[in-house]
């Protein structure tokens, strides 16, 4: 009679081990990439501050506080535990021109800045993922058609288009987010209609097909499902541009409308004060440079933790 084989210990720990899904693999790969960390840490800062806007900021970021504490316009920065005399009522980022705190405002603009990206992302990718999904999966005559239509939109320089784009429809925050969307449309558009044609002559999509499912399930259910790892990463890039692309409408006096607190539009206001009251340009441009670099960041390291072909382990 032969004896059962035994299993050695490391093919014992190998047999324990449950299998790790392709999610529990790309959130491994994502906590191990340093990039997606920072990018991940700076975006939380900016969530919180985004969140707990009222409890963070001292004042309210439209109250001017003249007749309301001794304070001047475009007022240099105040604080009591670097040196400011205690008889000065503190404000750590300053005044603005309108003798507003600055600090307030900037902490205000994190909110809108943040639904500016989110907003004008989630719109883009709704409506570029339809059109490259039908594109991708009916071909032919549609598929030349919303196709041509994406070219001649990417044939104009992104800020320009959305400059005319804004022009037509009239300044203000809305008709900036609705320009910044529709300019983006056609990347997310190329990104799905590529993702498309990949995945539909994969054998499930054709297993489909045989037992007669209608075209709508497949492209939805089977196909589009599959296609939303370059998508979540070209979102996520995108959110970045989004917000700088609003921050520059805004500057121009295309985007929010005074008094609402942006960083672009505040960046605007006190252009001209870049060398008489520093901080008043200094601290928006910060605060655009910081959001955009850890949306940057969070892709890259999206990237490389979706992208099989990219992972260490």
């Amino acid at each position: 009679m032969t004896a059962a084989p035994v299993a050695t210990p490391l093919e014992t720990r190998t047999l324990a081990r449950p299998a790790r899904t392709p999610t529990q693999d790309a959130l491994r790969a994502l906590a191990r990439t340093r990039s997606a960390i920072i990018g991940a840490s700076i975006l939380g800062v900016l969530i919180i501050l985004a969140i707990f806007a009222p409890l963070i900021a001292p004042y309210p970021p439209n109250e001017t506080l003249i007749g309301i504490e001794h304070v001047f316009s475009r007022q240099a920065p105040c604080i009591h535990l670097l040196g400011c005399p205690a008889d000065q009522p503190q404000h750590i980022l300053g005044m603005d021109g309108n003798v507003r705190d600055f600090f307030s405002r900037v902490v205000y603009g994190s909110r809108v800045s943040l639904m500016i990206g989110f907003a004008t992302v989630g719109f883009a990718i709704v409506l570029g993922t339809l059109f490259g999904a039908i594109a991708g999966y009916a071909g032919g005559l549609a598929d030349n058609a919303i196709m041509r239509c994406m070219d001649v939109l990417l044939a104009f320089p992104a800020l320009l288009l959305a400059i005319a784009i804004v022009t037509v429809l009239g300044p203000g925050l809305i008709n900036a987010l609705l320009a910044i969307g529709i300019v983006a449309i056609p990347a997310y558009a190329r990104v799905a209609r590529a993702s498309v044609l990949a995945v539909k002559e994969q054998e499930y999509v054709t297993a489909a097909r045989m037992i007669g499912a209608r075209p709508n399930r497949i492209l939805f259910q089977n196909i589009l499902p599959h296609t939303l790892t370059p998508l979540i990463v070209q979102g996520t890039l995108g959110i970045a541009s989004a917000i700088l692309d609003a921050a520059a409408l805004s500057f121009l006096g295309l985007g929010a409308q005074p008094p609402l607190a942006e960083w672009g539009s505040m960046l605007g206001a006190e252009r001209n004060q870049v060398f008489s009251a520093p901080h008043l340009v200094f601290f928006p441009g910060l605060m655009i440079m910081l959001t955009v670099l850890s949306f940057n960041l969070l892709g890259d390291g999206l990237r490389d933790a979706l992208d099989p072909r990219l992972r260490k382990f």
